[in-house]
């Protein structure tokens, strides 16, 4: 039994406008869904549970699949001595400005003021990004080609001392995973290389729901250090690119400066192939900034804290003895059934506030499913169901019926999350720009009704490069899927062989 009730929206002091103030809105639904607040430190955040909950949900499934493609977990110290970062001069010119450094080991009290004491010998780096400590490790680790392949990772905090902070999306710490791998062979390390990749598009297109378009990073663009850098890149809904996940081909030169050698087969020495790969909390900003709308956050149901929320509608005592023990047994039954390979997470909300506080509560948390249950759905069996795809139209469910088709209802949701997300991204992924007064006049626009990305042929110059940086845009990536006809640079008019996604970033 389902029946389906459409209302119009109406305007209320809880929704938020996108298109009004993009920025604005970002925190507001932070804010308003209770994920993250600022800390005492400027740059840092406290993640509340409701964020870290879909941190933690996401990290499971990513965690899961790092060690089914062969990786082992482990951990290494957050001080790196400043004189092994010295060791890859190309790494530290590109993390020079975010590293944050301790140069003593105690306090003192003086004058009242309690001031730094007992100056290190060699000043200590806070982790910016692991490869010179695990280069270090990995010398040690291996001798012979016997050792090889080592594919390691790490969940760990990192600092980048950041100068302009946003919550999830650019904070001066943050939490994510970093792999990193050896091998005997360049071709061995690239294929691993994008193997990772592969993960992490199929974690964001399959997982999260969000669409992104995998590729190189021009040479400008590479993690320091790196000799390939490749990407995933995802569109926001104010048009901007958000690097999603990247994975690294190190080639030989953090190797060398580890000097992580091995007696090859043939009695040689070589040194490693090197690889290194890593997604952060930078993913939480993306679900909100892809999914999010005029009423907070939606959660794809794969990551969300809470799958379903259940209200009891109850106006006396007498009512509250009857639909209490129901939904209990409602959240029991949900929570033994099975969606996405784990089991549905289903709650009741018995907080003593007023009922529409409560399911707007929800709604700008953006939970999959709020399912509200009173006497007369008991005299029925049935359930009046909202999702979070559509917060205006509910549904009237048979209680069975609800119960056994949970997991195909939250899969449809997860679906038209995506569905909505891609058909955001490819109508705002210009191809018919090919000159530069137009390629300039589409980004000067910077509206958000037109923002978006353009798609063009560009020469790979280093000067055409930089000649974007006044606009404030970047070369996002070259895509994987390349045309097989040469065309003309958008930028200089100059031939060129493939084509690249040009955009403002965050």
């Amino acid at each position: 039994m389902s029946n389906k009730s459409q209302s119009k929206p109406k305007k209320t002091a809880l929704r938020f406008l996108r298109e009004a103030n993009f920025p604005k809105w970002y925190q507001d639904v932070i804010n308003q869904a209770d994920m993250a607040e600022n800390s005492g430190v400027r740059g840092c955040m406290v993640i509340k549970p409701w964020g870290y909950g879909i941190w933690e949900n996401l990290k499971a499934r990513l965690d899961q699949r790092i060690k089914e493609t062969g990786h082992e977990n482990c951990y290494f110290p957050m001080f790196i001595p400043l004189e092994l970062i010295e060791k890859e001069a190309a790494h530290v010119d590109g993390f020079a400005k975010e590293m944050a450094i301790v140069t003593h080991h105690r306090l003192v009290s003086k004058d009242g003021k309690l001031v730094p004491a007992g100056e290190l010998e060699s000043p200590l780096v806070i982790r910016p990004t692991s490869e010179t400590m695990v280069g270090e490790s990995f010398a040690k680790w291996i001798q012979s080609y016997r050792d090889l392949p080592v594919k390691i990772n790490q969940w760990a905090n990192v600092v980048r001392w950041e100068m302009r902070p946003r919550m999830f999306l650019r904070t001066s710490e943050f939490l994510w995973q970093e792999g990193h791998t050896a091998h005997a062979t360049a071709a061995e390390a690239r294929i691993e290389t994008q193997t990772m990749l592969e993960e992490y598009r199929a974690l964001a297109e399959d997982w999260l729901a969000i669409p992104v378009i995998p590729g190189e990073k021009s040479a400008s663009e590479r993690f320091p250090g790196a000799v390939e850098t490749h990407t995933i890149e995802a569109m926001m809904q104010d048009g901007k690119a958000l690097q999603a996940g990247t994975s690294h081909y190190l080639g030989q030169n953090f190797s060398r400066a580890a000097d992580i050698k091995f007696q090859d087969a043939d009695g040689g020495e070589s040194f490693a192939e090197t690889t290194s790969w890593g997604v952060s909390t930078r993913m939480i900003g993306a679900i909100i900034m892809t999914h999010g709308d005029d009423d907070g956050l939606r959660v794809p149901p794969t990551v969300a804290p809470r799958q379903v929320v259940i209200l009891p509608i109850a106006r006396d005592e007498d009512a509250a003895a009857r639909v209490l023990p129901a939904v209990d047994e409602l959240a029991a039954r949900l929570n033994d059934t099975v969606a996405f390979g784990n089991r549905v997470r289903a709650i009741v909300d018995k907080r003593d506030i007023n009922a529409g506080e409560k399911r707007w509560s929800w709604i700008k948390k953006g939970v999959p499913l709020i399912v509200e249950l009173g006497p007369r759905d008991l005299d029925q069996d049935t359930v009046m169901v909202t999702e979070r795809t559509d917060i205006y139209g509910k549904s009237s469910h048979s209680v069975d019926a609800f119960v056994s088709g949970i997991a195909a209802q939250l899969q449809d949701i997860q679906n038209t999350l995506y569905e909505q997300a891609k058909t955001y991204l490819d109508a705002r992924i210009r191809t018919d720009i090919t000159d530069r007064e137009g390629f300039d006049a589409f980004f000067k626009k910077d509206k958000y009704a037109t923002a978006g990305f353009i798609r063009a042929y560009w020469d790979e110059s280093a000067e055409s490069e930089e000649s974007l940086k006044p606009l404030g845009v970047s070369v996002r990536c070259l895509p994987y899927d390349q045309p097989t006809e040469p065309g003309t640079c958008v930028l200089t008019g100059n031939p060129a062989t493939k084509q690249a996604i040009f955009a403002k970033a965050y």
